[in-house]
């Protein structure tokens, strides 16, 4: 899978993560059915790995799934085996050479530049921003900007609409998007409210990116 390719073309990662797996698998394939491309399910979530390969035979070979908070080796063998096309990853560790070592190509989590130029001499194929918000928002991005001008980043951490508009304008390859998106779904809450929301935010990047 060309990550940074994906990134550019489709300029939102819908991040999923919950305490009811079930629920989980729906919002997945809720997102995918709204087009939503690129889709990562968080091992911080119960029963990650499961929802992952049910997720994977759900939507085919096809359609790219990626395994976020992937912290370990351990972890990195783990989604891959359970089919994950991408890794990602709040910081730089064990988890991201792993994934790498294994094929999988790496969102890496960043927060200086030390780690940016770190996160590229291991492989990354692109950088997280995370915490975002917490960082600088699009101010902290339109900085790095000035001396990584061609880096694909992909601020995440309190990105809504409004952040995903900013962020894109900033210069972001792509946003990442957790709650905002995703809201209780992925606890039990409510499909439907969630494909509204999922055609929102695709309207958003798409006149942002326009």
């Amino acid at each position: 899978m060309d990550l940074r390719a994906a990134l550019a073309a489709h300029r939102l990662v819908a991040v999923v993560r919950g305490d009811d797996p079930e629920a989980a698998l729906r919002t997945v394939l809720a997102l995918a059915d709204e087009g939503i491309e690129l889709i990562e399910v968080s091992l911080s979530g119960t029963d990650a790995l499961t929802v992952i390969e049910r997720a994977r035979e759900a939507l085919g070979p096809g359609r790219p799934l990626g395994a976020g908070t992937v912290l370990t080796a351990e972890d990195a063998h783990a989604v891959h085996r359970a089919g994950a096309d991408f890794a990602v990853t709040p910081g730089l560790g064990a988890g991201m050479s792993t994934a790498r070592e294994l094929g999988l190509p790496v969102l890496a989590g960043v927060m200086t530049p030390t780690e940016i130029i770190a996160a590229r001499a291991l492989g990354a194929e692109a950088l997280k921003i995370f915490p975002a918000a917490q960082a600088g928002g699009p101010g902290y991005l339109k900085a790095l900007r000035g001396p990584f001008p061609q880096e694909p980043f992909v601020p995440v951490g309190g990105v809504d609409e409004a952040a995903a508009r900013a962020y894109l304008a900033a210069g972001a390859t792509a946003v990442g998007i957790g709650s905002p998106l995703v809201g209780d779904a992925a606890d039990g809450g409510s499909t439907a409210a969630l494909r509204e929301r999922a055609r929102a935010f695709r309207t958003a990047i798409q006149e942002a990116t326009a």
